[in-house]
């Protein structure tokens, strides 16, 4: 069964034209035990299997290609697009890197290992060291014809650079406006009256996707001090770290550390190890939801029925909170609000917080009438004072919670954490503990000399 996944995997690289697609032939690779996968990208012509180490999505391409002959390997390598290569050897160990790196020629040798120097959610992490520049005075047929020269060996060409003779950026060119240009008319003054746009190699890449989307770009130019160009970060890399850090701030909120790897290729040691950290942390935040209904025991037990809604209580005030923070989380993210518009977000969830917390009131009073009413539950001769306790604890837990989780990520990120870290399930435990206070403290308020 394998030997014939195998020669249908190979045959696929072989046949571009009757073999599978580039995303067909990862998929098949992925499904197969890292031995054989190697054997049969060994089989394959280097522009096949170039192209399939390319692709992002083949998570194993370390791995394979540390089981490959070294010369194969390297041929493989140098190949690549280099910031690929960059990232696939920073996934291998590193005794195994060095020995590949230092079968690279020069050139290559020398782009990757500038890429490998930044952190990888910068710009200088996420380039591409394969990108066109020609001269300021050029003419349109000038760089077009250098284009048309050094096409193969590049990664994409989205726009060109166009350099001072010191080598510093002065303008950049759409390639679509170098087509739609006449052939004899200068390049630069396609560019007029328009800086180019760029970034510094420590740029976050939050911030370079943030120019991507507002300038509407295709490339993104990283220079250095002194303006000279370093490389290109594409709006394919930015969506495909964007797509990562979602990801892990998506497990974040959860209550989970970020998974290094995939869901099903996480091993179960190291999923109860993401798990099991969070767990404890918020069981014993819980523990003070227990040590605040010991401080009411008392009243617990003249009033029994108060019991009855500490889950409608708890959940609504946790839910409220939730809300705030993931829309919270996501506008920072997105740039949408900013550290110091802490006031004002908090000035519109304060609102916000009264009337759902009102709505959820009136729900809950207009649930215990009808059960009274009805005759589903006695909840005895003051059960429109329970009502009421009810219904103005509701009012006063979500407002609180919805102001707590919409200031929480703030407080976060002026702490110098990320946002995300603000977990759902933390919320919901810190909400819990307080809003036990606000309920009981407010019940006595309103029962006391009845049922308290």
């Amino acid at each position: 069964m394998v030997n014939d996944l195998i020669a249908g995997v190979t045959a696929g690289f072989r046949s571009s034209r009757r073999g599978l697609s580039i995303a067909d032939l990862v998929d098949t690779l992925q499904s197969l035990p890292i031995e054989e996968a190697a054997d049969a990208l060994t089989q394959m012509p280097d522009a096949r299997a170039v192209a399939v180490l390319d692709s992002p999505e083949l998570r194993c391409a370390a791995d394979i290609l540390s089981r490959l002959a070294p010369a194969r390997a390297v041929a493989l390598l140098s190949q690549m697009s280099e910031d690929r290569a960059a990232d696939v050897l920073s996934d291998m160990e590193e005794e195994d890197a060095a020995a590949l790196r230092a079968g690279l020629p020069a050139p290559v040798r020398a782009s990757i290992e500038t890429l490998l120097r930044w952190p990888p959610d910068s710009a200088g992490g996420m380039m591409t060291t394969e990108y066109v520049a020609t001269s300021a005075d050029a003419t349109v047929a000038e760089v077009l014809a250098h284009i048309r020269t050094v096409e193969r060996s590049r990664e994409t060409v989205y726009s060109v650079f166009l350099l001072e003779p010191q080598g510093r950026l002065v303008a950049t060119v759409s390639l679509r406006q170098l087509i739609a240009a006449e052939p004899e008319s200068p390049a630069i003054d396609l560019a007029r009256g328009h800086d180019p746009i760029t970034v510094a190699p420590t740029t976050d890449r939050e911030e370079v996707a943030h120019l991507i989307r507002r300038h509407d770009l295709l490339a993104l130019p990283v220079v250095d001090e002194q303006g000279c160009p370093m490389g290109i970060v594409t709006v394919d890399d930015v969506l495909d770290a964007l797509v990562a850090a979602h990801t892990e701030d998506t497990q974040k909120f959860g209550g989970v550390e970020a998974l290094d790897d995939p869901y099903l290729e996480t091993g179960f040691l190291a999923m109860i190890r993401k798990r099991a950290g969070w767990l404890s942390i918020l069981f014993f935040s819980e523990m003070l939801t227990a040590s605040a209904m010991q401080h009411f025991e008392s009243e617990l037990e003249r009033a029994v029925v108060l019991t009855l809604f500490i889950p409608l209580i708890m959940s609504s005030g946790g839910n409220s909170g939730s809300q705030a923070t993931s829309l919270i989380i996501r506008a920072l993210a997105l740039g949408q609000v900013r550290l110091r518009d802490w006031w004002r977000v908090a000035l519109r969830e304060l609102p916000a917080g009264l009337t759902l917390g009102a709505i959820l009131g009136v729900l809950g009073m207009a649930r215990i009438t009808l059960w009274q009413t009805l005759g589903f539950y006695d909840y005895g001769p003051h059960w429109v004072l329970v009502a009421t306790t009810v219904g103005t604890g509701l009012v006063g837990i979500v407002t609180f919670g919805s102001l707590t989780g919409s200031m929480l990520p703030f407080v976060l990120q002026r702490l110098g954490f990320d946002p995300a870290s603000a977990s759902a399930p933390f919320v919901a435990t810190l909400v819990d503990v307080t809003g036990l206070v606000i309920y009981f403290s407010i019940a006595l308020a309103i029962l006391s000399g009845t049922l308290l």
